[in-house]
């Protein structure tokens, strides 16, 4: 039985080649493609699990090929990018982009990267974190929010708000213990993991999404200054 799909877009044949070895002995099932027009072509046939992304491709550039996927599919992107690069990351990781990787790389570490993404990503996979008090273990109600913990989904009284996997982690996070405050450190390692390699930039990036897909609930996630967020009701 094949494992999961992994579409690995890179013009740099000596990376993607190096990608796809290294995945392929972990199990999975690994296709490239070598310029962002091919890269478009084969999600949209293929249907993969997973995307690693390079940013600097011919053709269609990484962070068009992210926005494009994006408007079709939640499924996670790692994101490629040159050393130093630090307002592309921030772009990518703004327009949908999960994890990012900055070259060159350990392809062990792309690997473990792979897996961490995927295990967060993947719906029927237990939440990390604090236990809930005194809230159903597949939904919680908080204000006019309910998110449904099994489902993985979120209404805002009738609305129904499409997140992310992440954004939904974070927000599941928040609500199991409203009104406690969260620091930044805390939330990467409850909802990204203490195997993500990332900055704390991430948190405000996937804050910013939420607080406008949540833009008319009375429940607010409100900046504690200095140490990081909250959710509240009625803010």
């Amino acid at each position: 039985m094949a494992g999961p799909l992994i579409l690995v877009i890179d013009d740099e044949t000596n990376i993607s080649d190096l990608a796809k070895m290294y995945l392929t002995k972990e199990g999975f099932d690994v296709i490239t493609a070598d310029d962002g027009n091919e890269g478009l072509r084969m999600f949209r046939s293929r249907k993969p699990t997973l995307i690693v992304l390079d940013l600097m491709l011919p053709g269609v550039d990484g962070l068009e090929i992210c926005r494009q996927v994006r408007r079709e599919s939640g499924i996670p992107i790692i994101m490629l990018t040159a050393r130093g690069d630090d307002i592309d990351r921030i772009v990518g990781l703004e327009i949908g982009a999960d994890d990012y990787l900055t070259k060159p790389f350990n392809p062990r570490e792309l690997v473990a990267r792979v897996k961490a993404v995927l295990r967060r990503y993947n719906p029927n996979s237990p939440m990390d974190g604090d236990k809930m008090s005194g809230q159903d273990k597949e939904r919680i109600v908080f204000g006019d929010l309910t998110i449904d913990l099994k489902q993985r989904t979120v209404q805002v009284g009738e609305r129904q708000v499409e997140l992310r996997a992440k954004e939904f982690d974070l927000l599941a996070t928040f609500a199991q213990s409203p009104n406690a405050v969260f620091d930044r450190e805390k939330l990467l390692n409850q909802v990204w993991g203490y195997d993500y390699y990332g900055d704390t930039r991430t948190i405000d990036v996937h804050v910013t999404h939420l607080r406008e897909k949540l833009e008319g609930s009375r429940v607010k996630i409100q900046t504690v200054w200095g140490v990081g967020y909250k959710l509240v009701e009625g803010a």
